[in-house]
């Protein structure tokens, strides 16, 4: 592109960027998609104040349905929404970093008062070196003789008023796999990604429902070859990308989607509108720097996501 080009490309997405003014409460009618967490995985501030680790809730009719990852801070979160583990369909865990689990262990232990009984899923990615498989993840955490929360052991075997977890691994090999379908819900439906996110197996998920659908991205590289060409042109309703600026100190390379990169996968995918969650202070404080690289390629709607915002699909 020319310089005169990019600068056009730049100036329409600042002006196309969303407060949370944009977004409202979850409405009682209809699917939407609500940001329980959008920080990342550093207790920072004063910009990161009030924002918990990585967490959605997928909301149908008012009820919420699927719970996409419990990162530290979304147990405060998800009671603050209006969650329950009792009308949900499933737990989807993107990958093990302690920013997308670290409060799965207390949203359990709070759903054990609910009384629920019907099984409940569990699906996240396979093992690889020093990160367990699902199932190896929730024994750790909950076997009654050596986990963590032996007390919640009753969520393996379906006793002491728990309701029975169902873990399900997916192969991710390192992002190359191809997705697996999910048999979840006939309201809707849910594609598991494998996307590449350095030595940590992930899953990004695609969820359909009436026409509409979300791109929770998850964590990713560049490297995630095949998720960019399985979803190019799908125009999805919302795509959800984790903003990190990658090469700070502490931050390895290759582990993220560089702001130029978001842009480049938005470029591909052509949502109606992209939000930028897994924001961290790197990102929120060089906002105007990152908007530009990502409007080098993609000129739509962009919002900045803060906790509890509520996106109706």
């Amino acid at each position: 592109n020319s310089g005169g080009e990019t600068e056009t490309k730049v100036e329409n997405l600042l002006l196309t960027v969303a407060t949370t003014d944009s977004v409202g409460e979850c409405p009682l009618q209809g699917a939407s998609i609500q940001v329980l967490g959008s920080g990342g995985p550093i207790a920072e501030g004063p910009t990161m104040r009030g924002r918990a680790g990585t967490s959605y809730l997928l909301w149908i009719d008012g009820e919420p349905r699927l719970l996409i990852d419990a990162g530290a801070g979304s147990f405060l979160r998800f009671a603050e929404a209006g969650g329950k583990i009792a009308t949900l369909d499933a737990i989807l865990i993107s990958h093990y970093h302690a920013d997308h689990t670290g409060d799965l262990a207390g949203i359990l232990n709070s759903g054990g008062f609910e009384g629920r009984s019907a099984p409940l899923p569990v699906i996240g990615p396979g093992s690889a070196p020093r990160f367990p498989s699902t199932e190896d993840f929730l024994t750790r955490l909950l076997d009654k003789e050596s986990g963590a929360f032996a007390h919640n052991g009753g969520y393996l075997d379906g006793t002491e008023n728990k309701p029975l977890l169902q873990p399900r691994s997916i192969d991710t090999d390192e992002g190359a796999a191809p997705p697996v379908g999910l048999d979840i819900s006939n309201d809707y439906s849910v594609m598991a990604h494998p996307v590449h996110h350095g030595p940590a197996p992930t899953l990004a998920f695609v969820i359909e429902i009436g026409g509409k659908s979300v791109v929770l991205a998850s964590d990713q590289s560049f490297l995630s070859e095949r998720f960019q060409s399985d979803l190019t042109g799908s125009k999805p309703t919302i795509l959800i990308a984790h903003h990190v600026i990658n090469g700070e100190p502490g931050q390895p390379r290759g582990l993220h989607r560089t702001p130029e990169q978001i842009g480049e996968l938005a470029k591909a995918l052509q949502p109606e509108r992209l939000v930028l969650s897994h924001n961290m202070e790197r990102s929120l404080s060089r906002l105007d720097e990152g908007l530009a690289a990502i409007g080098v390629n993609y000129s739509g709607p962009v919002t900045v996501a803060a906790d509890l915002d509520c996106y109706a699909l």
